[in-house]
């Protein structure tokens, strides 16, 4: 089995659903969270808070530096995701279609590397 990341990508700054939109949501994902688990596919999944809430910690000369805010300043930013194991690209493919449907937003699909040798 392969493990894939199913990110949901958010643009920031756009109108927050209504709060009956956001129940509905939160009910649909948490549907596809148990049949996600029924499968055997679930491996971890959560939400992130706002990328105000982020903070970047990189190294510039030598030197730790913390700054706040995202690091990429694109208005599309990740708001929540799932990690799954899947036998196929195509598999995987199937859960992301669930998770657009339930979440409401876009999902990019991404392999992990396989582990070294």
């Amino acid at each position: 089995m392969n493990q894939y990341l199913l990110s949901v990508h958010m643009v920031e700054g756009a109108a927050p659903p209504s709060p009956e939109v956001m129940q509905k949501m939160f009910a649909d994902v948490d549907a596809f969270n148990q049949v996600l688990q029924k499968s055997g596919a679930w491996i971890f999944a959560g939400g992130l808070q706002p990328v105000t809430s982020a903070t970047v910690v990189r190294i510039k000369e030598g030197e730790v530096l913390f700054t706040d805010g995202p690091f990429s300043e694109a208005k599309e930013q990740i708001g929540g995701f799932w990690v799954i194991k899947a036998k196929d690209l195509d598999e995987a493919l199937k859960w992301a279609a669930g998770a657009t449907r339930a979440c409401g937003a876009p999902v990019e699909v991404r392999p992990f590397q396989e582990p070294a040798p």
